[in-house]
């Protein structure tokens, strides 16, 4: 069975690159794609050095340190990738990733971290927090995000099986797109760390702020 893995984009090792790195491991000779790419040589271990297929927002001025600007692009972007010739698509998604374009006869499974936060739950506290609540910027930017909703559902029926990184985001998917899901946890790097049986009165919680 040909397959091909979709992240969204590729810039750092973190919590969803842990992820991919793992469906890598599962898939070693499928074919890698991603809107943009920009892994240094030196740490390109966790795909296994592969080549990655990317989208034409690689080839835009800036793409590297200011891609988040290029999100009106995205879908299409995603789209644009030529999955045709694979039976097997995964793709690991956060925001577009899971909107590729696909036939009926081939097998979609996407690994969902979250609906997109900053056009759900999280629309107003993310134009409060960049200054958009307001004005003719922020009316723009609200019926750009109308648009991108619709589409994030219309998408979401594509998919064949969701899978989720947790309940928490299982309820979510859910919620937005009215779809099932399975959940698979992240994986964790449990000899990193000694259990304390000792307590006190406090929860900390370490994440990347995205």
């Amino acid at each position: 069975m040909k397959t091909a893995i979709v992240h969204e984009w590729l810039l750092s090792y973190a919590g969803s690159e842990k992820v991919l790195e793992q469906i890598v491991g599962l898939y070693p000779e499928a074919d890698l794609f991603s809107t943009l790419d920009f892994l240094p040589d030196g740490k390109r271990g966790f795909i296994l050095d592969k080549r990655v297929n990317t989208s034409f927002i690689q080839k835009l001025p800036f793409a590297k340190s200011q891609y988040r600007n290029y999100l009106a692009l995205m879908p299409s972007a995603v789209r644009s990738l030529d999955l045709s010739g694979y039976d097997l698509i995964i793709s690991s998604s956060h925001s577009t990733a899971k909107g590729i374009r696909k036939r009926p006869d081939q097998l979609h499974i996407s690994y969902c971290h979250t609906p997109m936060r900053y056009i759900w739950d999280l629309e107003s506290q993310y134009l409060k927090e960049t200054g958009l609540d307001k004005g003719i910027k922020s009316a723009i930017l609200k019926a750009f995000f109308n648009r991108l909703r619709k589409w994030d559902v219309s998408t979401a029926k594509t998919v064949d099986y969701f899978i989720a990184n947790s309940y928490y985001i299982k309820d979510r998917i859910k919620r937005v797109y009215d779809r099932d899901s399975t959940v698979i946890y992240p994986p964790v790097e449990i000899d990193d760390f000694q259990l304390n049986t000792r307590k006190e009165e406090f929860y900390l919680t370490v994440s990347r702020m995205v």
